[in-house]
């Protein structure tokens, strides 16, 4: 049962997403793994393209009028949408999204939400399943200039019109769409829960036209991922919402009052991508305004907490500085808001244009090491302002806004966060890094992310810093406000750096088993160092963020050795030579983890030693003690102070060390040293079965030892598994983890 390389450092990433999650607690993600640069001169970058598109109008414009309804959760909706056909085909339909119809059955609903809507349907009960469904029911289309009636039809989210003429090039035509929209019950992208309303795909949106198949996207949202492909647009949206509510919404906001107890909430968002929304009674709201940009934060403080008031104003300040360096390095925000909200969601983050959805704020969380934070900021780059269709090249988007989190954080100088953890990924996929949703099977995270991070990261360092930002910036101006491609992509990278490099990223993008190039990869030396600072780092975040844990949980005794403290390991005198090997085997597993935090314990099973070193040693050591109580040296010297500490902590010592058919762990102060923690791993029989050795080996210790489970004090099971005693703090991301431990 021992670990090997690959698990200890699959331990290690789950312990680097634990941190992630931890640092901003259930917050993460979007809800989410040389060649010599040409002789060429970097070309010179042409900005024209771009100020003409700033400067333009866009080809689309909404003008919507909304009255949402908190009596049966419904959005009713009329809108006219002016189209100007940019093609030089003659158009003889129209094409609308409708996205929220992906909520017409389970089946067609996001599975990134299948968890969260299981836990929330034990919430609460008396919901059935028809309440976690929705969907947008058209009442009519008109062609606006004439009053008339619009043919429809209706398939698979998508709502084809077909138009009274045909229309040619720079030719508009200007509809309007009468709506319903269910909103649906629990966690989706469109949804409500407790007090939040989150307000995506909530109305008809405009299809992207491809000139080059002369057809319209009607590809359905993804089941298993995301398929969102829209143009920019000019959106004036007038939101009638109850009184009470809170809102935010992309783009300038005001308010007037409306009928008795309701209000218009209205905004003016020009270029934007998409346009979202999300309402609760409950929000506070916290802004600054630096250079032109006002950053808002939407958020919870039921109690008014000082401390939660005061880490969201750290958190604005870090998306200034984080809206500055990607400014600097690929192009100007120039978009006179952002926004973040707060919400429900948990194990996501999700970007949308001039806004992004996080999960609960911590008032103990720290801004400065939230990669998701930065990462979906990077996403106002790289998939609001450069748009691409995420349903075929969503490495476009995805792989782009995280290397930018690493480089972000690499250029703070904080090398954990930054491209090593890149560089830590030895794994090759045996699957291109641009494949579609469909070709992602579970692995969008490992494939779009983390290798899609690392294949521009060798870009990076193929060409050097300065060619690599002066490409960026070419690739904005091209791109800005527009949809790029991969072809797009690899064309800016001929024209910039040459066609060699352009031919590497084509095989690291289009070709399975992408692999960093030797010479960027990391040594065995630096893989040892960046896993040891790893988890150092994440067990330091874990204490920063839940600073009223018990000192007697268990995972303690591994982050106090890892910071120098003294640790011995002691066995029990085993009584055969079956609790011998079980022994052994439990300090084998236990010793990888310690090896990866740079730890080299003192080891002790000799009777005379233990009682040697009694007083002197042990009593400034942490001590991991392993094996039958009843023939271990250190636990029978200390016995009568063992048991007032594990009474003190909450733990029936005697009673379980006298049942036979238990085994577990407990965490105590020790009885010699208050600021050190004995840990001891146990079985009240001479030795374990087989199935019992498996539930301390693999379950019971790793798991103790783990920021990925719950914080344990004691946990005592049967030979059968059923518990028997169990005293933990509960940790808010185990849950993600419990199918992987």
């Amino acid at each position: 049962m021992k670990l090997t390389g690959r698990q200890l450092l699959h331990t290690t990433i789950a312990c680097a997403m634990a941190f992630t999650l931890l640092a901003a607690p259930l917050t993460s993600g979007g809800t989410a793994y040389a060649q010599e640069a040409a002789a060429d001169q970097v070309k010179t970058i042409s900005t024209a393209g771009m100020q003409s598109q700033q400067q333009a109008t866009s080809h689309i414009q909404y003008n919507i009028q909304a009255k949402l309804n908190t009596d049966d959760m419904t959005i009713t909706g009329k809108q006219t949408v002016k189209y100007r056909n940019t093609s030089k085909d003659q158009l003889n339909d129209v094409v609308f999204r409708l996205f929220a119809d992906a909520n017409r059955s389970k089946d067609t609903q996001s599975s990134m939400f299948v968890r969260a809507n299981g836990e929330i349907a034990k919430e609460y009960p008396d919901k059935k399943p028809e309440d976690f469904l929705g969907g947008i029911d058209i009442i009519r289309v008109k062609d606006a200039s004439t009053g008339a009636n619009l043919a429809t039809t209706n398939e698979k989210q998508a709502l084809t019109v077909q138009l009274a003429k045909a229309l040619g090039k720079d030719e508009e035509v200007t509809l309007e769409l009468e709506y319903k929209t269910k909103i649906p019950f629990g966690s989706q992208r469109l949804s409500y829960y407790k007090d939040i309303i989150n307000g995506a795909h909530w109305f008809p949106v405009m299809s992207v036209y491809d000139e080059a198949s002369h057809k319209w996207n009607k590809t359905p949202y993804s089941t298993t991922f995301e398929t969102d492909y829209y143009e920019v647009a000019d959106y004036k949206v007038a939101m009638d919402i109850p009184d009470k509510l809170q809102i935010a919404m992309p783009g300038q906001m005001s308010e007037k009052s409306g009928e008795a107890g309701r209000k218009i909430v209205t905004t003016k968002s020009d270029k934007t991508r998409e346009l979202v929304f999300f309402s609760s009674e409950k929000f506070h709201k916290a802004s600054k305004t630096k250079n032109g940009l006002t950053i808002e934060y939407v958020y919870y403080n039921d109690n008014n907490d000082p401390a939660k008031t005061a880490v969201i104003n750290k958190y604005i300040d870090e998306a200034f500085k984080v809206i500055e360096f990607f400014g600097d390095k690929f192009g100007k925000y120039e978009y006179p808001d952002f926004r973040i909200v707060e919400s429900h969601v948990e194990g996501v983050a999700v970007e949308f244009a001039r806004l992004i959805q996080m999960g609960r704020v911590s008032p103990n969380a720290v801004p400065e090491k939230d990669s998701v934070f930065v990462h979906e900021i990077a996403h106002q780059w790289f998939h609001s302002i450069i748009g691409n269709d995420s349903e075929t090249e969503s490495f476009l988007d995805e792989g782009f806004a995280d290397f930018s989190k690493l480089y972000y954080y690499d250029a703070q100088g904080d090398k954990m966060n930054g491209f090593d953890s890149a560089r830590i990924d030895t794994f090759s996929l045996d699957r291109a890094i641009n494949s579609p949703n469909d070709k992602a099977g579970d692995s969008p995270d490992a494939l779009y992310y983390k290798k899609g991070r690392l294949a521009i990261y060798e870009l990076y360092r193929t060409v050097g810093q300065e060619k690599f930002d002066a490409f960026m910036k070419e690739y904005f101006n091209r791109y800005a406000y527009r949809n790029a491609t991969v072809a797009g992509l690899l064309q800016t990278i001929e024209d910039q750096l040459g066609k060699a490099v352009r031919d590497r990223m084509d095989d690291n993008l289009n070709k399975p088993n992408f692999e960093l190039k030797p010479e960027y990869q990391m040594t065995e030396a630096e893989m040892a160092e960046y896993m040891r600072l790893s988890l150092v780092g994440i067990y330091d975040g874990i204490d920063q963020s839940y600073p009223k844990l018990p000192k007697e949980t268990m995972y303690k005794v591994l982050n106090k050795a890892m910071h120098g403290e003294p640790l011995a390991i002691i066995y029990s005198s085993p009584v055969n030579a079956e609790a011998k090997k079980q022994q052994e085997q439990f300090f084998e597993n236990i010793s990888n983890v310690l090896n990866m935090g740079g730890v080299k314990p003192v080891i002790l099973s000799e009777k005379q030693a233990v009682k040697k070193q009694l007083e002197t040693s042990l009593a400034k050591s942490n001590v991991i003690v392993i094996g039958n109580p009843k023939s271990n040296s250190f636990i029978q010297a200390l016995k009568p102070a063992i048991i007032a500490r594990a009474e003190q902590a909450g733990f029936p010592w005697k009673e379980v060390m006298n049942t036979k058919g238990l085994l577990g762990g407990y965490g105590i102060m020790h009885p010699y040293n208050k600021d050190r923690l004995v840990v001891h791993y146990f079985w009240t029989d001479d030795h374990m079965t087989q199935k019992s050795a498996e539930q301390l080996l693999a379950g019971i210790g790793m798991q103790s030892l783990s920021v990925t489970s719950n914080f344990q004090q004691h946990i005592v099971k049967k030979v059968d598994g059923s518990i028997y005693k169990d005293k933990h703090v509960e940790n808010p991301i185990a849950k993600f983890f419990e199918q992987t431990e």
